[in-house]
């Protein structure tokens, strides 16, 4: 893994380990990345986690290094560390079928699920009119429809038991237009209207829903050179095809464009906005988005 982010923070381990005492939480694409940190920080407040990940590769055009079992089983070593449970499933969130198995063995494990963490998702960069069928399908398939999928199989858990917290990781690619990311963008903005139309329907039922929106993050979703070369090419620049210069050349861009004056986020900094979301002090706020940007949210016009 490349260089973290300056002057990271791991705030996630600051939360008092009774906040989310006796309650499960359920976190998609936990293998590494903002799942694992939200996995831990979530442990750290008390809360026994369930991890969930694909754990290989979902689209060998993105560029991006799949994450592994072992990943996934570290994570889950990590989060045991904090003094609480851990079940971990390997399945394609497109996998309907897959899904609600796992929902079904989770709830008879812990008896019910208080938190979902939808975060699982995957990032491409090809033109509009140069993309695959494939390519387009891959991320609606996985990004979109892939966390409905995780939603309706956990949310009649949460109706039955009349609570629950879900909190669904969108970008802040889905609030603006994405260079050569029309696929990803249209996926991240949906979740949002997702996001917003489920908390109309369950906040009867005593469920909050909302979105985490984060900038770009130090995880291998945003590290590779095909991440590298759409950030240059959004700022006029001509990619090399080095790796190394091109890292560097990126990183000395999006500092400069950062309010705050970072190129990437450390999940450790995202993971206290879940846990926020998945305290009961955050019983009053549904379909709504929190962003942790780095200050790139300024650049929204709302």
């Amino acid at each position: 893994m490349p260089d973290a982010t300056p002057e990271a923070n791991p705030t996630s381990q600051t939360f008092s380990p009774s906040a989310l005492r006796g309650k499960t939480a359920v976190v998609t694409g936990a293998a590494r990345g903002i799942g694992r940190a939200a996995a831990i920080a979530l442990a750290a407040a008390g809360a026994n986690v369930a991890g969930i990940d694909l754990a290989t590769t979902v689209d060998p055009r993105s560029g991006v290094t799949p994450s592994t079992p072992d990943e996934l089983t570290q994570t889950g070593n990590l989060v045991q560390a904090k003094g609480v449970q851990w079940h971990q499933t390997i399945l394609d969130q497109r996998d309907r079928s897959a899904v609600r198995r796992a929902a079904s063995e989770i709830e008879s494990a812990f008896g019910k699920v208080d938190i979902l963490f939808a975060n699982a998702g995957i990032q491409q960069f090809h033109p509009l009119l140069e993309m695959t069928d494939d390519d387009w399908d891959i991320t609606i398939d996985t990004n979109l429809t892939g966390t409905a999928n995780v939603l309706r199989a956990f949310a009649p858990g949460m109706v039955r038991h009349k609570s629950g917290r879900i909190i669904i990781t969108t970008s802040t690619q889905g609030e603006h237009g994405t260079l050569n990311g029309s696929a990803y963008s249209s996926s991240k903005f949906a979740l949002i209207g997702l996001m917003k139309s489920a908390a109309l329907e369950l906040g009867k039922h005593g469920i909050t829903v909302n979105c985490l929106v984060p900038g770009l993050i130090d995880t291998p979703l945003t590290r590779h050179e095909e991440r590298y070369a759409q950030a240059l090419e959004k700022s006029g620049k001509t990619p090399t095809g080095n790796v190394e210069e091109d890292e560097k050349a990126a990183k000395e861009g999006l500092t400069k464009s950062s309010p705050l004056r970072v190129p990437w986020i450390d999940p450790d900094d995202i993971a206290p906005t879940v846990v926020f979301l998945a305290s009961e002090a955050a019983r009053m706020i549904s379909g709504a988005s929190f962003a942790v940007t780095a200050g790139d949210s300024a650049n929204n016009l709302a």
